[in-house]
């Protein structure tokens, strides 16, 4: 017999966490608002009921987590290194496994939208009006 513990409610808001992290910070870095809309539309990173289905034990929970963070890191370093290509590829196929929707390779994260920083309506504020 073999006890497995499910998911909890804070594993699923973290994992959401880090998908809106990915769209509002990451994402606007490299890609055009309209690249990222299509994305949205692609359903890019979203997640469903069944999702959570299939990520329904704590291990997996934390296994989608991680590699969501492990991405994260390796997109927000802008130092590439030969070591992230294998990683970044190994994090995207473990999503993949869990039904996430991931269809990017490394080399589409090589240069920022602009070459700098820009202004996106997926970013978060810079600061907000408090009333």
């Amino acid at each position: 017999m073999k006890v497995l513990i499910a998911s909890t409610h804070e594993q699923e808001e973290k994992i959401q966490e880090l998908i809106n992290y990915m769209y509002c910070t990451v994402f606007p870095y490299y890609f055009t608002d309209e690249e990222i809309h299509y994305y949205n539309d692609l359903k890019v990173l979203h997640t469903t009921t069944r999702h959570f289905e299939y990520f329904g034990t704590l291990k997996e929970a934390f296994q989608v987590i991680t590699s969501l963070q492990t991405l994260i890191s390796i997109l927000e370093c802008h130092d590439r290194k030969q070591e992230y290509d294998e990683m970044f590829d190994h994090n995207v196929q473990i999503l993949q496994e869990f039904g996430l929707f991931f269809p990017f390779s490394l080399d589409q994260f090589l240069q920022p939208s602009n070459g700098q920083e820009t202004i996106s309506i997926y970013g978060k504020a810079t600061n907000e009006l408090l009333v």
